[in-house]
């Protein structure tokens, strides 16, 4: 078993949470093991937690039509959420969820080491693009560390907000284009990580 089926494996029966005890299946991601992209959005949805997998609702449909327009398929990139178990009656995560789960997201960015990052919706964003708006931010990456950190609306945004369906397509079809100039874009300042997330 490789390392990551092996972290999958544990996040599996993982209890930090409360609401742990109330899932039915956690969400651990899945993918290619070596992927170049890495999606991550905030939490599960009901879909989600019904079958284990992430983006397998409306939303995730949508996704797979994005990956599409840039000729990829949820097979070759990895697909992961900032917390692996669905809050009740999909509410937002809290802080201290997300602080229990973040080491599970550093283990599996870890063993991926993927060339990008994208961030599909506000509570992604805010783990590496501190203190922005994603209005401000969509669309625009930064490079720390030989990685490069790419903002997004999340796909279920377009379901609430149709005007931004074209927008998130721009901005998926952007990600081929800064993959292809890597090696040009210059590196940024590593941020330090925030010890409470007040930004939530």
């Amino acid at each position: 078993m490789s390392a990551l089926l092996e972290l999958c494996g544990e996040i599996k029966y993982c209890q930090k949470c409360d609401i742990a005890k109330d899932r039915t299946k956690a969400v651990p991601g899945e993918g290619a093991e070596g992927a170049d992209i890495m999606f991550i959005g905030e939490a599960p949805g009901w879909h989600e937690d019904q079958q284990g997998r992430p983006f397998v609702g409306p939303a995730g449909q949508f996704l797979d039509e994005l990956l599409a327009l840039i000729n990829l398929k949820r097979e070759q990139v990895y697909i992961t959420n900032v917390i692996k178990t669905r809050p009740p009656v999909n509410r937002d995560p809290l802080p201290q969820e997300i602080l229990n789960c973040r080491p599970w997201l550093d283990r599996q960015i870890e063993l991926i080491r993927p060339r990008m990052i994208v961030t599909l919706g506000r509570y992604s964003m805010a783990l590496f693009f501190h203190g922005k708006s994603i209005s401000q931010i969509h669309g625009t990456g930064q490079k720390r560390g030989g990685i490069i950190y790419y903002a997004m609306y999340h796909p279920a945004a377009a379901l609430h907000q149709h005007r931004l369906r074209e927008t998130i397509k721009a901005d998926m079809q952007m990600i081929p284009k800064l993959l292809a100039k890597e090696k040009s874009i210059s590196e940024e300042k590593q941020e330090a990580l925030p010890e409470q997330l007040s930004m939530f």
